[in-house]
């Protein structure tokens, strides 16, 4: 199981939820199964009204998760992550520090999640 910790100054306080592992649901999934408000509007990586920061919460390399085609496309042209970001998550499994909470499958590590 993984903690999942949702900050963002529209929250009076941080919400701390689990998640459990070899689940395939997305962040925002979780985020709407537990009321936390995380903006969102299209649900399928195409608006980027999702994006938020993921921090992972462990001192261990952080697990690589494959960013989609839309992912990238939205991230980049709003100026979130870099083509360096991009080719440091397909060739060294690094994962950007932005991600569309409606694309991110949660995995089994503990992480921060800002927006």
């Amino acid at each position: 199981m993984a903690d999942v910790t949702f900050t963002s100054p529209a929250m009076p306080k941080d919400v701390t939820v689990y998640a459990t592992a070899g689940d395939t649901r997305t962040l925002l999934s979780v985020a709407k199964e537990h009321k936390v408000p995380i903006h969102f509007e299209c649900e399928n990586g195409e608006c980027g009204s999702c994006a938020c920061q993921v921090t992972v919460l462990s001192d261990k390399t952080p697990l690589g998760i494959a960013l989609t085609e839309k992912e990238k496309t939205v991230l980049k042209l709003a100026g979130k992550i870099t083509d360096k970001q991009i080719q440091d998550a397909e060739v060294k499994d690094l994962p950007p520090p932005w991600r569309l909470a409606c694309q991110f499958i949660v995995r089994h590590e503990d992480i921060l999640v800002k927006f």
